[in-house]
């Protein structure tokens, strides 16, 4: 695949989104930190300064957007200003959220980072409603990370980094999931993920140099290499949903990247929140 860069010059690139009049929304979740977005003619703005440890981000029908770190937030177009939406839980407050998919039903199903320091905690996952409730729908996860729904909406994927493996839940009817498996075990370490309209999981490999697709059977058969090792998240955009973006984070060959690709199956169109 030819392959272009479209911006350079961060940390560590993630939470890549696109809206209909083809800008990227992407975060820096370390370094300076902070949102912000690339206009199709290369402009880029920051939207949010200095919010670091944005793992994920999804638009909002309206305008603006939610997107993690310390806890879910949304970002006000118009108004270029925050309010808080998910900060803490059982009266603890939030340590971070990571990568975060939304649903057909204006909500989001989002991960948690419970270590610090010291210890590896195991992660949560959430289901966040725009009325504001929260829902916990499973414990346990070692490393959260990309989410993504199948075409039909009854399977929801999970990168667990630290088990080297990409799980899947069934999706009930009342939007909560169960039964936990692995989905398809990969060779280091799945970070964000897209899914496109023949139910194919991208996924991208920190420290792999690579975005791999697996099949909706589990098995591997693309592999897509970057000239970065470390690859944290893709993302599908474009008219016709057939641009395929790569972000990165720096190594020893250059600095946090965004990368632009075609794809010859188009991506899953993703639904948009409805938190204002």
């Amino acid at each position: 695949m030819a392959i272009e860069i479209l911006s350079s010059g961060y940390t560590l690139v993630e939470a890549p989104r696109v809206d209909e009049l083809q800008r990227l929304y992407f975060s820096d979740v370390r370094g300076n930190g902070g949102v912000y977005r690339r206009s199709p003619d290369g402009q880029v703005e920051m939207l949010i300064p200095k919010r670091k440890g944005v793992g994920g981000l999804a638009l909002n029908e309206g305008g603006g957007f939610v997107c993690g770190g310390r806890g879910l937030i949304y970002w006000d177009e118009k108004t270029r200003t925050s309010k808080d939406i998910f900060t803490q839980f059982e009266g603890r407050p939030l340590k971070g959220l990571n990568d975060l998919q939304p649903d057909d039903y204006g909500g989001v199903y989002v991960g948690s980072l419970e270590s610090d320091e010291n210890n590896q905690v195991p992660c949560n996952l959430f289901r966040v409603d725009p009325d504001g409730t929260v829902i916990k729908l499973w414990e346990g996860i070692q490393v959260t990370n990309g989410l993504g729904f199948s075409p039909d909406r009854k399977l929801l994927y999970h990168c667990d980094t630290a088990t080297e493996a990409v799980w899947v839940y069934d999706v009930m009817p009342d939007r909560t999931v169960k039964d936990r498996r692995i989905f398809a075990r990969v060779e280091g370490w799945p970070d964000g993920m897209a899914v496109d309209a023949e139910g194919g999981v991208f996924v991208a490999m920190a420290h792999g140099g690579e975005v791999v697709r697996i099949k909706s059977n589990g098995t591997i058969d693309r592999r897509i290499k970057i000239p970065q090792s470390f690859v944290t998240s893709v993302t599908f955009g474009g008219p016709d949903l057939q641009d395929l973006y790569v972000v990165t984070a720096k190594d020893k060959v250059m600095p946090g990247t965004i990368f632009r690709m075609k794809s010859d199956v188009p991506g899953l169109a993703v639904p948009k929140t409805r938190f204002a």
